[in-house]
């Protein structure tokens, strides 16, 4: 099953620029015709959006779709997605999906379908192939013929035919053996509300007390270095006790490219814990928005969440 979600790929010109176009499945069997490829089929998701208006309630009809398609006999997906968002949302569907008997592929073009050195046609038929081979369950991104793991990958640039890339994060968790049932794929999940907070030198507690009263579940917390903020801020460690009593997860990761977050190395990482704050060792931005949206919308109680935030569901630890 082909899911179209919009996107560069099949974007066409309008009165304001470049936007997401109906038509594709007969561009695209026009342009496969002659290629040895898969049987496809092919469904238009609704609406059509341009990846920047990606959001967590579209991501459940995604889910939807992809059990459908599965349920309705198909041995694989092909999710077709602007870039923009794209490692945000096979992030999100590795944990959404987790337990799916079939293999899920995102992709999508840096240009149009059809204008001049789009890498559009060689990224849809390089996914089919990959699917055509025989993938392991899962969710996989495939770009640029290479196939790379959501959880541990980032778009890096915003031109060229490589805009995304796998960060080298620490990882070294083995994978759980098991998963609760209420992570299974056939369980809905609610919308939950997560908040990211990068932080920056001379940071508060304003802005923080800010994110906790605006009524989130879970704080991603982007940490300098190895998992340190500012330690010396009794103001800005009573905002993270309080939200930890309020029943708020907060998880720290690293504004680093490389490495992870290791909580006890420096006492100002050893504070942030005494706080309440939670490893996300070296899960990037996307892995661990779309983890605590999973983890959130299944009901789970704060405990449990507490303990698979550091539990391996999927590759985002290692």
């Amino acid at each position: 099953m082909v899911l179209y979600t919009g996107g560069t790929i099949g974007m066409q010109a309008s009165a304001n620029g470049l936007a997401p176009a109906s038509g594709f499945e007969v561009r695209m069997r026009e342009q496969l015709a002659e290629q040895p490829l898969p049987a496809w089929q092919f469904q238009e998701m609704a609406p059509l959006i341009d990846s920047a208006n990606m959001t967590p309630a579209y991501w459940q009809r995604l889910r939807v779709a992809v059990i459908d398609a599965v349920d309705q006999g198909c041995d694989g997906v092909l999710i077709l997605h602007g870039t923009d968002t794209l490692a945000y949302s096979a992030a999100a569907m590795c944990f959404q999906l987790l337990g799916l008997p079939a293999p899920v592929v995102f992709t999508g073009s840096m240009l149009p379908a059809g204008v001049p050195d789009s890498d559009a046609w060689e990224n849809v038929s390089g996914a089919l192939q990959a699917l055509g081979t025989g993938l392991p369950p899962g969710v996989h991104l495939h770009f640029h013929g290479a196939l790379m793991a959501p959880t541990a990958c980032a778009k890096i640039r915003s031109f060229g035919r490589n805009p995304f890339a796998a960060l080298n994060r620490q990882g070294g968790v083995p994978r759980a053996q098991s998963i609760p049932q209420a992570l299974d794929y056939r369980q809905p999940k609610a919308l939950a509300n997560i908040g990211v907070l990068p932080l920056v030198p001379g940071m508060g507690a304003v802005q923080l007390d800010a994110l906790i009263d605006s009524g989130i579940q879970a704080l991603i917390l982007e940490c300098f270095g190895s998992g340190t903020g500012p330690s010396d801020n009794p103001g800005f460690l009573a905002s993270l006790e309080r939200a930890h009593a309020q029943g708020v997860v907060v998880v720290a990761i690293t504004q680093c490219h490389e490495g992870g977050v290791e909580l006890d190395v420096y006492e100002a990482g050893s504070r942030l814990r005494g706080a309440g704050v939670l490893s996300g060792g070296g899960m990037t931005r996307e892995a661990a928005f779309g983890k605590l949206n999973a983890l959130m919308g299944a009901g789970l109680s704060q405990v449990e969440v507490r303990q698979l935030v550091e539990t391996n569901l999927c590759g985002e630890l290692g």
